[in-house]
């Protein structure tokens, strides 16, 4: 009888990325993003909001979505549209730019000293990438999870994110135990797969540190990882559809096509506009709702 010896998923790629400050930037458009589209950026973050000069400046974005996802920590929102509340570990804000948008302030510290997480950022698909702004901020015990696995954006093992994503996109954040091991089956269809650790340390056929993002062949077969026996390891795991455009990228803004992005930056500028005639934003804990003009 001849025996299947099932090998581990192929890693491509590894990176630690460059950090600036409280922030690590593993995938930008110009780089992983081009391989792993719709997948188009990452920023592992360690924030402390309690400081003044902590957290990110306004800024516009269009043609994309971004979801900042918790893993240790919280931030707090205050939200005209979606109320007032905390995120920690597996809360999240998504928030689809689309035709165009101005935030970065709209979260603010919470009841922890920091917060850790991830912000990442998905490129649109044409019916989408000018449409209406939607935001949504999703406490944790909102979230479903299914074993370890927090599920962030689309379905997995039978339970769906409430984030209003487009299709054909999964992303988990996982706690695996230490000394335990999980194994994350993509989609049928998800070929693109990567992951990237945030605490912790995986072990085994798939070894990464924390800080470390991993890119796997396009095969769509199942990978096993393993936790250390001495912590228990945090991590994000995407997989998707390939988005089948070409990225057209400027500073903040992700589109299919030159006509597409002028569009966008245009509108850009049409917000800014309407953001400075509207004065001081802020909110009494700090926070600044995103503009959507």
């Amino acid at each position: 009888m001849n025996t299947i010896v099932e090998l581990p998923r192929r890693v491509t790629h590894r990176t630690r990325g460059f950090t600036h400050g409280p922030i690590t930037r593993l995938m930008s458009p110009s780089d992983l993003g081009q391989v792993l589209k719709p997948f188009v950026f990452l920023d592992l973050f360690d924030l402390d909001l309690h400081d003044p000069r902590g957290g990110m400046n306004i800024h516009p974005h269009s043609g994309l979505a971004t979801i900042t996802v918790i893993f240790d920590g919280d931030l707090r929102f205050d939200d005209p549209l979606d109320g007032t509340g905390h995120l920690d570990f597996g809360g999240f804000e998504w928030m689809r730019a689309g035709g165009g948008v101005w935030h970065g302030k709209e979260l603010s510290a919470g009841r922890a000293p920091k917060a850790k997480g991830f912000q990442l950022w998905i490129a649109l698909p044409p019916e989408l990438e000018h449409a209406d702004v939607d935001s949504q901020y999703v406490e944790a015990l909102q979230v479903p999870t299914t074993g370890p696995a927090t599920v962030i954006l689309g379905s997995y093992g039978g339970f769906r994110s409430p984030a209003r994503s487009p299709g054909g996109i999964t992303y988990l954040l996982v706690k695996l135990a230490a000394g335990t091991s999980w194994t994350f089956t993509p989609p049928p269809g998800h070929p693109l797969s990567w992951l990237a650790v945030g605490s912790g340390r995986l072990v085994g056929a798939t070894p990464a540190a924390a800080g470390d993002m991993l890119v796997f062949d396009q095969s769509g077969l199942p990978i096993t990882l393993e936790a250390s026996v001495d912590e228990e390891t945090v991590f994000v795991i995407g997989a998707a559809v390939p988005h089948p455009h070409d990225l057209y990228l400027g500073n903040y803004s992700v589109h299919t096509s030159a006509e597409s992005l002028d569009r966008g930056e245009a509108n850009i500028e049409r917000l800014r506009k309407l953001l400075v005639e509207a004065g001081n934003r802020r909110r009494a804990d700090g926070s600044v709702p995103v503009f959507r003009g």
